[in-house]
């Protein structure tokens, strides 16, 4: 379904109707409501994390879950609420409040929407993994550190939320540990880590819930166990679906709130999409980047009207669903059904889930999330890529998500281009000249280069850091021997930027001052365009462009035997 012009807005569930069949719709269905099972726990685990309630994670998981199904450019995609936004969620509502969450993930959801429209979906892909590893390592460490409090029974109430303060209240406070409290929370942890021993299918967090719960239920007054439960912390809640609601926005809001709302389009977007390529690879089929990122911002448009918390594909959820049977959108579609439904009869009783047991949930989570073998197999890579990932990771960790990704990216920018320039090699010729050097050709043609005649052969793009090196070279040339002709070599330029453009005008300029030809050679059509829109063209002389070297060579030896023969005159 493409909407108008280049708009690439195809949703999944639409394509996948077209040819389903009842024997389609009984795989789904079971994919469905095994999700829907295994995202219960989840989703009121990660609202409780991010500060709001765990009807706020459930009602995310049932309309954000719906809508990434409905408008998504995956199969199976499942979306909800994810670990991965714990801490910037957590830090939005710690400085602006409910309120400022809302207007951060409208706003990101709008944002991931033109990202969709103008086409960014693969660019997203190229994000440099030591960042996803870095950030996604320090999101781990972080959502493990805000379950101690409850996992332990420690029973503080104002818990500072950056990592060091944190963990030095905790350690003034390990004489304050409630021992039925972390039994329960080993008790649960046990559940969690031996169920898929048993059967992978098996959701090991909901059996935790279920069997822990029960049991504190029962023993609570024959053992007068004192074992804070969601109930005693967030009262009894209610099972009717909150009406939209409305929020100001200003623009002293939104200049607040960008950054923050920056960072959770571009992580919905890393995380969505790399949960899609998971599931690509699994299932075979082709994720539509574009239309997924469209998918995702309209559900992070729509949850905040309803008091949502920002929606994303969630890798383990998804690839539950495809190991269940699930292969088109409308198993995401039944497990939001399935959310629906406990949510509107079941409700009451997730009062009595204990919280140690939801912060084991959570720490199962958070080691999942780590990926230490991952972080262990990059201490293997290139040094760059270790400070990538390393100033990502206490980024995080010690500050916020938002400053990580920023300079995270920046960083990753920066050594690449170190990187694009210690590749790019710029050559110098003199005297003889093989046409065949740097290719793959066995026939070998030798130039001969008249005395006065410079050959430069850049190879790589000419960018702004190539291009401050070229000029460099230039100058330290000029200042030993000026030749008559400098012949540039392009053939290996795939693109020039303005600040190439920029230098090399200065330095046609500079030549042209100094007596001295210059003549561009092999250059590549699109680079010629930019050249033309430049005018570069005019400032050299268009016969001075040539499309092959062995006409340049001709020319720079015509023009240096035309000088001589003028000296020989007079």
């Amino acid at each position: 379904m493409k909407l108008s012009g280049s708009i690439d807005f195809q949703p999944k569930l639409l394509s996948s109707l077209k040819h389903y069949s009842l024997s389609k719709f009984k795989d789904d269905l079971i994919a469905g409501i095994v999700v829907g099972i295994v995202a219960l726990p989840l989703a009121i685990a990660f609202g409780i994390a991010s500060g709001v309630s765990p009807t706020t994670g459930l009602i995310t998981a049932i309309i954000g879950g719906f809508l990434v199904s409905a408008f998504g450019g995956n199969s199976v995609q499942i979306g909800g609420p994810t670990g991965a936004f714990i801490v910037i969620v957590y830090n939005i509502i710690a400085t602006y409040g409910l309120q400022g969450l809302a207007i951060a993930t409208f706003m990101a959801g709008l944002i991931l929407v033109v990202m969709g429209l103008f086409h960014l979906g693969t660019v997203i892909k190229f994000i440099p993994y030591p960042i996803v590893v870095g950030f996604t390592a320090g999101i781990a460490l972080t959502i493990f550190s805000t379950q101690i409090n409850d996992f332990l029974g420690l029973g503080l109430k104002d818990v500072p939320s950056e990592f060091i303060p944190k963990w030095g209240v905790y350690f003034q406070n390990m004489q304050n540990i409630d021992w039925t409290t972390l039994a329960v929370g080993l008790v649960s942890l046990l559940i969690i880590i031996l169920t898929p021993k048993i059967s992978k299918k098996l959701p090991g967090a909901l059996i935790a819930i279920i069997v822990v719960t029960v049991a504190v239920y029962f023993l609570k007054d024959v053992l007068n166990l004192s074992v804070e439960t969601i109930g005693d912390r967030f009262g009894s809640m209610s099972s009717d679906i909150p009406s939209p609601h409305g929020f100001e926005i200003s623009m002293s809001t939104i200049n607040q709130l960008l950054p923050s709302a920056f960072t959770i389009a571009v992580l919905c977007a890393i995380e969505s999409l790399l949960s899609a390529t998971v599931a690509d690879g699994v299932t075979g089929s082709r994720t539509n980047s574009n239309t997924e990122l469209i998918g995702q911002g309209i559900a992070n448009v729509a949850v905040p009207f309803f008091g949502g918390i920002p929606v994303t594909g969630a890798i383990a959820r998804t690839m539950t669903n495809i190991t269940n049977g699930g292969r088109t959108p409308v198993a995401g579609v039944v497990h939001t059904i399935v959310l629906l439904l406990i949510f509107l009869f079941l409700m009451p009783l997730i009062n009595y889930v204990p919280m140690a047991c939801l912060a084991a949930v959570l720490l199962v989570v958070s080691y999942n999330m780590s990926g230490w073998r991952t972080v262990v197999g990059i201490f293997k890579s290139p040094k760059s890529d270790i400070s990538v990932l390393l100033v990502t990771f206490f980024l995080t960790v010690i500050f916020d998500l938002t400053i990580a990704i920023e300079i995270g990216l920046l960083l990753a920018v920066v050594l690449f281009l170190r990187r694009v320039m210690e590749n790019t090699e710029i050559k110098v010729y003199s005297e003889q000249l093989d046409i065949a050097e740097g290719t793959e050709s066995n026939t070998h043609e030798v130039l001969d280069v008249a005395k006065g005649v410079e050959v430069y052969e850049i190879d790589g793009p000419f960018f702004f850091g190539v291009a401050t090196k070229f000029d460099e070279m230039m100058r330290t040339s000029s200042m030993a021997n000026k030749p008559v002709v400098r012949i540039i070599r392009m053939r290996k330029v795939p693109f020039i930027d303005s600040t190439g453009i920029h230098n090399l005008e200065l330095l046609i300029r500079s030549s042209q001052n100094d007596g001295m030809h210059v003549v561009l050679s092999g250059v590549k059509e699109n680079v010629r365009q930019v050249l033309h829109h430049a005018n570069i063209d005019k400032l050299i002389g268009e016969d001075h462009i040539c499309d092959h070297i062995t006409k340049a060579v001709v020319m720079a030896n015509a023009i240096v035997a035309k000088k001589d023969q003028n000296m020989h005159k007079c």
